[in-house]
């Protein structure tokens, strides 16, 4: 892996039930990159995400993290998945919910240290949250769900930020902050690596495009993927007007 790079797949292959839902994937992510990975419904971008998490194995390939496998990078890094996937029922505080980012390092049963309080303060604090700290994450609207979910991610201080679809959902005003957010955290030198399925955003947002469908089919700067050709082999369509104007492909 090279000096630069965080992230490094080579040649990674996952079956999920029998089927192979990810095959010959490689991928490099460098230091503060602020990534899209796109592709059609099915085409493997969170089982990718959970791939290089180690919440499930690869079936070929190699997938390394700053240099150690997945299992061993684990308590390091920040995931914010789609917001149905946490129990928002569970009778607990927003500040309680971020506090469980902390988990994979301080352990289940170990009460929480002050380094512990002071990074879920400055993870509220980078959501927007501190006033809300108090209240039980069931009251809150949806935006303010998605905002707990990535301070949640945040209070490990995470070197790289993995998102699964943080934009679908939200009021524009939540978008413009978690925009923001994301801006800041990459020019601090966090590594970002965001499904979508927002192709506007994607291109505004992220200095990188990766492409996928079960592989990677393209990779580049949104300004370098217009060729239609490309978006017609990642969704398997024909010719969308719709789409390559979101990214201001080519006539």
């Amino acid at each position: 892996m090279s000096a630069a790079a965080l992230v490094d797949l080579r040649g990674v292959g996952v079956e999920l039930g029998g089927r192979r839902a990810l095959h010959d994937v490689d991928l490099r992510l460098g230091r503060g990159e602020l990534t899209g990975l796109i592709g059609p419904n099915g085409a493997g971008k969170t089982t990718l995400l959970r791939a290089v998490l180690g919440l499930l194995p690869v079936a070929a390939g190699a997938v390394r993290v700053d240099g150690r496998t997945p299992a061993a990078a684990r308590g390091t890094l920040g995931y914010v998945p789609q917001r149905h996937e946490f129990a928002w029922d569970f009778p607990i505080s927003v500040r309680g919910a971020v506090l469980t980012g902390r988990t994979h390092r301080t352990g289940w049963l170990r009460r929480p240290r002050a380094e512990d309080h002071r990074a879920v303060a400055d993870a509220l604090a980078l959501a927007g949250l501190t006033d809300l700290a108090g209240r039980p994450v069931g009251e809150l609207s949806g935006g303010q769900r998605q905002r707990v979910l990535v301070a949640r991610a945040l209070a490990l201080r995470p070197p790289l930020l993995l998102l699964d679809e943080p934009f679908t959902g939200l009021d524009v005003p939540t978008q413009e902050l978690l925009t923001a957010l994301f801006r800041r955290l990459r020019d601090e030198g966090t590594t970002l690596l965001m499904t979508t399925h927002d192709l506007g955003a994607a291109a505004e947002l992220c200095g990188r495009i990766v492409l996928l469908n079960r592989t990677v089919v393209a990779d580049g700067p949104p300004a370098e993927l217009r060729d239609p050709a490309l978006w017609l082999r990642a969704f398997g369509v024909a010719r969308s007007e719709q789409l390559l104007h979101a990214l201001g492909a080519g006539a």
